[in-house]
């Protein structure tokens, strides 16, 4: 396997364990300080910053503490040179099931999301067991 692939598979790895987890000391080693997230899901534009983004994180309850079921996936991991590459996964939390597209540069000595645009559907049921 190209190293590469793998470094950038293992970044989603800490990315999906960050998420399910609530933990943004994980989140923040995947994501560059100066990344955006970026959705439009609900018909308005949201752009946060980390510094908006995390606080968030910290205040919701994590799904590992509600028990739900990991749904997480890498769908593509793509490159367009030695120091940029794009992910497409899927995870979810709670009610909500995201398709993220995550834009990676490598700086600093290691990969890092730059971008996180995404979108996502509501479920009728959730994974934990539970309705």
């Amino acid at each position: 396997m190209d190293t590469n692939f793998a470094a950038v598979a293992a970044v989603l790895g800490r990315y999906f364990d960050g998420l399910y987890h609530s933990d943004t000391a994980l989140l923040r080693s995947v994501f560059h300080a100066k990344a955006h997230y970026v959705c439009a899901t609900e018909g308005t534009l949201v752009h946060l910053g980390m510094d908006e983004y995390f606080p968030m994180v910290d205040q919701r309850p994590s799904p590992a503490s509600r028990n739900e079921v990991r749904a997480d996936r890498i769908v593509t991991i793509e490159f367009a040179g030695p120091v940029t590459a794009f992910a497409r996964v899927e995870c979810a939390i709670g009610a909500k099931f995201f398709s993220d597209l995550l834009t990676f540069v490598f700086v600093e000595g290691r990969w890092q999301i730059i971008s996180k645009v995404f979108h996502f559907d509501l479920r009728t049921h959730s994974r934990s067991g539970y309705d």
